[in-house]
């Protein structure tokens, strides 16, 4: 008999909605790992990545033949090894669509509206105008990342007015984006904006794509945002390019180290807005990962069929 195990609690409907789907397949599920450790070395299909999987199911006689990611990054899962075993993998992205950029234009506002400032304020008792005079509507954002995030993000920037700037490897027309750029033509978009807000993916061509060179051409007036990965920006650079002047602030969700190490300045910065990477939690989570993903693949699977949603590029990384 064919096993399914899903190492997360989720609504008996949605179990109900697969049992149709596979009614013949055991099927494994709930966050606790006691429940499901002892089924991985004969899953065929398992739903949200564990470091357990690994030493389980990425094996010579491993059963496991699709991975449904619980997140839309895999950059921590081994695979290179999934991709010799011919593992298929589908990730979880498109979930955060609305909950990530919600919060890029919270941090975006907040910033411009100092609203940071003011609720340090509050916790003093301090009234006093921290010489607030920035608004946002008719800036210039510069998505770097125009997937579904950044796709979202620019839908909500025209609300206000903006002038947003797309990069990414096609500079093929979007909705939303004025100008498309690909990722070689950064230096142009850069000196160009007021705020710059990475969606990236962390791969190995997008490691490291934020440094030195890059807070250099960009306004020192500008923010930064960064909700993708902490390891796509030099993290040292982003302190000096905040301890210098060279950016007017940043708003992150996410780091080179997590949970950030207390001592990092970055705490410290009253221009910088710290976050404990929950952009993309949302009270929907575990309806789109399951509705619009995953049981959309899983009936094609059943039935023999390509995967039509999030199948993994191994070489991209994403």
């Amino acid at each position: 008999m064919a096993k399914l195990v899903i190492t997360q609690n989720i609504e008996e409907s949605h179990l109900d909605q697969i049992k149709s789907i596979i009614p013949n397949w055991e099927i494994v599920a709930g966050r606790d790992s006691s429940i499901w450790l002892e089924h991985l070395k004969d899953a065929e299909v398992i739903v949200g990545w564990k470091k357990e999987i690994a030493e389980h199911c990425i094996v010579a006689d491993s059963k496991l033949r699709w991975m449904q990611s619980w997140s839309a990054g895999v950059n921590s899962m081994p695979l290179a090894e999934m991709e010799k075993k011919n593992i298929l993998l589908t990730s979880a992205n498109g979930v955060h669509a609305y909950p990530i950029s919600e919060t890029v234009f919270a941090l975006m506002l907040g910033l411009t509206r100092k609203i940071h400032t003011y609720v340090r304020n509050q916790q003093e008792k301090k009234w006093d105008h921290a010489h607030m005079n920035l608004e946002i509507h008719e800036k210039t954002i510069g998505i770097i990342g125009v997937g579904h995030i950044g796709k979202e993000t620019a839908k909500i920037a025209k609300a206000f007015g903006m002038k947003v700037l797309g990069v990414r490897h096609s500079d093929r027309e979007e909705d939303f984006v004025d100008e498309m750029y690909t990722t070689d033509q950064l230096p142009e978009v850069l000196p160009r904006c007021d705020y710059v807000v990475i969606t990236l993916p962390l791969t190995t061509e997008t490691r490291h794509l934020f440094g030195a060179s890059e807070f250099k051409q960009m306004k020192s007036s500008a923010f930064f945002i960064n909700i993708g990965r902490g390891e796509i920006v030099v993290e040292e650079d982003l302190i000096d390019a905040l301890s210098t002047g060279e950016i007017a602030g940043a708003g992150l969700d996410v780091f080179t180290k997590e949970p950030l190490d207390e001592n990092s300045p970055l705490w410290e910065f009253e221009n910088v807005i710290v976050t404990p990477h929950t952009s993309g939690s949302t009270e929907h989570y575990t309806k789109r990962v399951i509705e619009d993903i995953f049981i959309t693949n899983l009936k094609s699977y059943a039935l023999g069929g390509v995967l039509p949603k999030n199948v993994v590029d191994y070489k991209k990384g994403y």
